[in-house]
């Protein structure tokens, strides 16, 4: 029989196994899928399009109208230094992460992710024969360690991926913080890949920093974001993908021969998604996100042998388990089985260990039956 790729065989399913639909009994705390509905004009802007026919094929990078509304967007609300032509529209934000790796690494290169990171990174790393190499945050609130980040770099290290707001910790890098990785990548003449698409969903004092707006970032970094997050768009898979000339260039040929395109109709409902009109269902959905916050802090810190950082962004919690004595595959298999509740086990992420990962994206009412039924599991096991 032909064989696959040898990198395919045993190539981890990162957190997939436990993001599978479970039965309707049980609270999904799982999935990082906003819990609302995509805005009513967004929709009518894809059918609007469909109906006058829009289904066709255009520009590889994207519409110019959606490319140009992008870079506004990303220049007045971030200090992004973004044109219509630096910016290409991708199959999702997902699909923009691999294309980064691809055109900015070679095979062997390393890659620093700043640990626990989204499995997807690693797994795309190893996907392109990179070595991606984990350096551990501050376990007391998921910020990065500087120094230990710069004693990581080697010869071969090519990039450094940053997530803020983060998931899965929901930690959001203070401006010194992003500063200080950009002098780092500086220093060593490394890519950033920042990867954007919390940025709406930042609970802080501090406003949301790239280090593509910051003097001698725009040289470096690469910018990933879309609007799953923010829009509540995640089943469209529209990402945008923002970077110096020739890493642009790279990717619109890359982009031309792995896709062609985002679907034409769905740029016209991507450039409705940035019309002003839309910002007040972005603020109810933001103002709905600090409640769960909320409720789910209050939840956690009620619950003895759980703790939890306070989650500075994004929609999750990684919630600190150990004091349980289980391990947390155990923990999150037990939970499911015994409590009726989903949670991603931070075992399965490289120094997630003695942590579960909770989206409280989903609605009030399953966050308060899930800490119930959380709490009332560990009660009546004396855990």
């Amino acid at each position: 029989m032909v064989d696959i790729a040898e990198r395919f065989v045993d190539l981890p399913a990162g957190i997939k196994p436990f993001l599978a639909a479970p039965p309707p009994d049980v609270i999904r705390w799982t999935v990082g899928e906003p819990g609302f509905d995509t805005p009513q004009p967004i929709i009518d802007a894809a059918i609007k399009s469909l109906k006058e026919g829009n289904t066709k094929y255009t520009r590889s990078e994207g519409s110019i109208d959606l490319c140009t509304a992008s870079a506004n967007r990303l220049n007045l609300r971030y200090g992004i230094p973004a044109t219509p032509e630096s910016i290409i529209i991708t199959p999702g934000a997902k699909q923009g992460l691999l294309y980064t790796f691809m055109v900015t690494c070679e095979p062997g290169d390393e890659v620093i992710l700043l640990a626990p990171a989204w499995p997807s990174y690693d797994i795309q790393c190893r996907m392109l024969d990179l070595t991606p190499i984990h350096v551990p945050v501050n376990k007391n609130n998921f910020h990065p360690n500087l120094e230990l980040i710069e004693s990581s770099i080697t010869s071969k290290t090519k990039a450094i991926v940053v997530n803020s707001p983060n998931n899965p910790t929901g930690a959001v890098y203070t401006p010194p913080e992003i500063k200080s990785l950009l002098d780092i990548a500086i220093k060593y003449d490394l890519w950033l890949i920042s990867d954007e698409i919390y940025a709406r969903l930042n609970w802080t004092d501090w406003e949301h920093l790239s280090p593509a707006s910051l003097e001698g970032g725009s040289e470096r970094t690469i910018v990933v974001t879309g609007w799953s997050k923010s829009f509540a768009m995640t089943g469209w898979r529209i990402g945008v993908v923002w970077g110096p000339d020739n890493v642009m260039k790279a990717m619109g040929k890359l982009q031309a021969n792995a896709c062609s395109h985002i679907p034409s109709f769905l740029m016209d409902a991507a450039e409705g998604a940035l019309d002003e009109g839309i910002e007040n269902y972005v603020s109810k959905f933001k103002e709905s996100y600090v409640k769960r916050r909320k409720i789910l802090m209050d939840g956690i810190a009620s619950i003895n042998g759980l703790s939890m950082p306070e989650p500075e962004g994004a929609f999750y919690g990684f919630v600190d388990i150990s004091e349980t004595g289980m391990d947390s595959t155990t923990f999150a298999t037990r939970a499911l089985n015994e409590a009726k509740v989903q949670l991603i086990p931070g075992g399965l992420i490289a120094e997630g260990e003695g942590f579960v990962r909770i989206s409280y994206a989903c609605d009030e009412e399953t966050l308060h039956e899930g800490l119930k039924r959380i709490g009332d599991w560990l009660n009546s096991n004396n855990l």
